[in-house]
């Protein structure tokens, strides 16, 4: 399946506690459909301190699940689905459902 979210890309969370923030994609991780998102579901991990880490409690970017997620759509900035074009010149690029905007220039 192509890829319809990609690292860079501005999403917004339509399901669970961080419900309605946004945030652009760090990694995404297609095996698993995840996707690490900026400053949205933020765990707290115990670490250890070495010597190269100062330990205690750190706040990072869990995964979150791709069905939770959805482009911001670049002309409004509302969560809209990714359908696929091949322009005249043969090449295949993502476009905004709901405003027809390209998404890949």
């Amino acid at each position: 399946m192509a890829a319809r979210i990609k690292k860079g890309d501005k999403v917004i969370v339509i399901a669970g506690r961080d419900k309605g923030k946004t945030g652009a994609v760090k990694q995404v991780l297609p095996q698993e459909d995840r996707a690490i998102v900026e400053g949205v579901n933020m765990v707290s991990r115990h670490t250890k301190q070495t010597q190269q880490t100062q330990g205690g409690i750190l706040r990072k970017e869990a995964t979150i699940h791709l069905s939770n997620i959805a482009l911001a759509d670049p002309k409004t900035g509302k969560p809209t689905r990714v359908g696929f074009k091949v322009q005249s010149d043969g090449r295949k690029v993502r476009f905004a459902k709901a405003s027809g905007d390209l998404i890949d220039g």
